[in-house]
C-alpha cells in the first residue's frame, strides 16, 4: 500500500505540478468528538475530507479562530460591495449565528485570550472588541487597514497593518495593546511596506510578517529583522507549532524557522498563492491526518504530516481560501469566499467556512 501510495503521490505531482504527495493518509477512524454528531454505521470506516459547514454567505470570510470547538468565532465583511455589513459568524458547539457587529469595514482578523477577551480587526484601522456579551469599537489611530492581531494575555495585544503597494500611504503599522490603549509602537527600520500578520510563541517572543519579505522577531523587548533575502515576495501570515518549529507563508513563498533566526526556503514548486497557516494548539491529540494546514487559492488545502505535506487540491470546497484555524481537537478549519474578485455593489462575496476531522459540525445559521 505504501508503494502504491508513493506512485500516486508522483503521478499526482507531475499533473498538478506539486512536490507533495496526492495520496490521502490512512487515518484513525472518526471518534465521538464532544460536541460533535458521528454516524455510528460509517464511523468505521469512512474516509476524513474537507467538509463545506457555512456556503454562500453575504460577505467573504478571512478569519477564523476560537477557544474551543465549542466557541468559534469566523470574521470577515463585503470588502468594498456596498449593500453588506462586517461579517461576524460564532459556533457555540451546536448552532452558528451571525452576530451584528454593525458598520461596513471588513475584518482581517481575529484572535484573544478567552471567550470574553476577542478582538476583531480591519478596514479603516478598524478595532473591535468582545467581551462576552456585547461589541465596542477601540480608537487605533490610523486610517490604514489592520491585517492582523495577536494577544497573548487581556492587557498585551499587538495589530498591524497598512496599505499594500502603495509606499506613501500609512505603512509600517505596528500597535501595541496595554490593557487601556492601542498606541503606536516604531519599529528600527521603516520600509514603507503594509505589515500582515502577528503571531506569538510567548508574550515575549513574537513574529511579524508584511511585504517584500518583512520577517521581525521580538525577543528580550526588542525587534529584529530575520530571514533577509529567504523570502522573494510578500509573506502573508506567521503560525508555529512550538517556539522552534515556525511556518511562514505569502504567495509562492513557504519559509519555515527554528526560532534561532534561521529560516529556510521550501523549493517546492506551487501553482497557486499560500495565504493562511495555522498549527495544531498544544495539548491538541495528535492524529495521523497531520499537525499543522495551509490554506490558499484555487481551494488549495495542505495537511503536515509528519515531515511532509499532503495535498488535497481539488477537494470541496472550490474557493479561494485565506484563513486557517487548528481547534484543541486536532480537527482543521479554513475560510474564504470571493475576496479577490473587483469590488461590485450589491454582490455577495460568497463567504465559505469548511471543515478537516472527525465528527460532522451542523450547517444550520441563525441571524
Amino acid at each position: 500500500m505504501k508503494r502504491l501510495c508513493a506512485a500516486a503521490a508522483s503521478a499526482a505531482s507531475l499533473m498538478l505540478g506539486l512536490a507533495w504527495s496526492a495520496c490521502a493518509p490512512s487515518h484513525d477512524p472518526p471518534v465521538a468528538d464532544a460536541g460533535f454528531d458521528v454516524d455510528a454505521a460509517d464511523a468505521a470506516s469512512a474516509p476524513l475530507a474537507w467538509t463545506p459547514v457555512l456556503e454562500n454567505l453575504d460577505g467573504a470570510l478571512l478569519s477564523i479562530w476560537g477557544t474551543s470547538e465549542r466557541d468559534v468565532w469566523a470574521v470577515g465583511g463585503p470588502l468594498g460591495n456596498s449593500g453588506f455589513d462586517a461579517l461576524v459568524v460564532h459556533y457555540d458547539g451546536s448552532t452558528w449565528k451571525q452576530l451584528p457587529a454593525g458598520g461596513t469595514s471588513t475584518f482581517w482578523w481575529v484572535h484573544g485570550t478567552s471567550a470574553s477577551d476577542l478582538w476583531m480587526v480591519g478596514e479603516k484601522g478598524r478595532i473591535t472588541h468582545w467581551d462576552g456579551s456585547r461589541f465596542e469599537e477601540r480608537a487605533s489611530g490610523t486610517t490604514a487597514t489592520l491585517f492582523g492581531v495577536w494577544a497573548a494575555t487581556p492587557d498585551d495585544a499587538w495589530a498591524v497593518g497598512g496599505v499594500p503597494d502603495q509606499p506613501t500611504a500609512p505603512n509600517d503599522v505596528l500597535l501595541h495593546w496595554d490593557g487601556t490603549s492601542w498606541k503606536p509602537e516604531a519599529l528600527p527600520e521603516t520600509n514603507k511596506a503594509a505589515l500582515f500578520k502577528v503571531w506569538g510563541a510567548s508574550k515575549d517572543d513574537i513574529y511579524v510578517v508584511g511585504e517584500a519579505g518583512i520577517l521581525w522577531h521580538r525577543t528580550s523587548g526588542a525587534w529584529n529583522r530575520e530571514a533577509r533575502g529567504v523570502a522573494k515576495g510578500r509573506l502573508t501570515t506567521v503560525s508555529g507549532c512550538s517556539a522552534s518549529d515556525l511556518i511562514v507563508v505569502g504567495g509562492r513563498d513557504l519559509l519555515t524557522g527554528d526560532g534561532t533566526g534561521t529560516w529556510k526556503r521550501s523549493d517546492a514548486l506551487l501553482v497557486n498563492d499560500l495565504n493562511g497557516v495555522a498549527c495544531a494548539p498544544p495539548g491538541a491529540p495528535p492524529r495521523d491526518y497531520g499537525h499543522a494546514v495551509i490554506v490558499g487559492g484555487g481551494s488549495l488545502k495542505l495537511r503536515l504530516v509528519g515531515s511532509a505535506w499532503e495535498n488535497d487540491f481539488g477537494s470541496k470546497p472550490f474557493d479561494d481560501l485565506h484563513g486557517a484555524w487548528v481547534d484543541p481537537t486536532g480537527a482543521f478549519w479554513g475560510v474564504g469566499g470571493k475576496f479577490n474578485e473587483t469590488a461590485r455593489p450589491g454582490v455577495s462575496r460568497q463567504g465559505v467556512i469548511a471543515r478537516f476531522g472527525s465528527g460532522t459540525v451542523t450547517s444550520a445559521l441563525t441571524r
